[in-house]
């Protein structure tokens, strides 16, 4: 953790608009006690315009199905602009290929929904452990 902050911000890119308020909820005593900021989008194209506006994000957690550009492409555009910002997949097709294809475009970890917030802490942890 910086010298500046101990705060890591993540961005969480979803389409369902009921997951802002689920993270926010299952995350709040890491919001409260500063370990973590969230901030959200709700498309690939809207992440990119995010990550523009909030430089230091730390981590990119990212859905695979969205409108305008799926998380995949997603993945790919993170590696091409923000080589350094590292990336976990959550979605609700856990497949050996998506996993796969994820994993090949720089996803450090992969959560299936429903998700498990104790297991989304530890990916989210071994994600910035990794980035270090």
């Amino acid at each position: 953790m910086g010298e500046l902050s101990d705060t890591f911000k993540v961005l969480v890119v979803d389409d369902e608009p009921d997951v802002e308020a689920m993270f926010r909820q299952r995350m709040r005593r890491d919001i409260r006690s500063g370990r973590y900021e969230f901030v959200f989008a709700r498309s690939g194209v809207h992440a990119l315009e995010v990550l523009v506006e909030h430089p230091d994000v730390g981590l990119v957690i990212t859905d695979l199905n969205m409108p305008e550009m799926d998380g995949l492409t997603l993945l790919d555009r993170l590696a091409e602009a923000w080589p350094g910002v590292p990336s976990l997949v959550v979605s609700a097709y856990g497949d050996s290929g998506r996993m796969t294809a994820a994993r090949e475009r720089g996803s450090s970890g992969f959560v299936v929904k429903p998700v498990d917030f104790n297991a989304l802490r530890t990916a989210i942890t071994d994600s910035l452990d990794g980035a270090g």
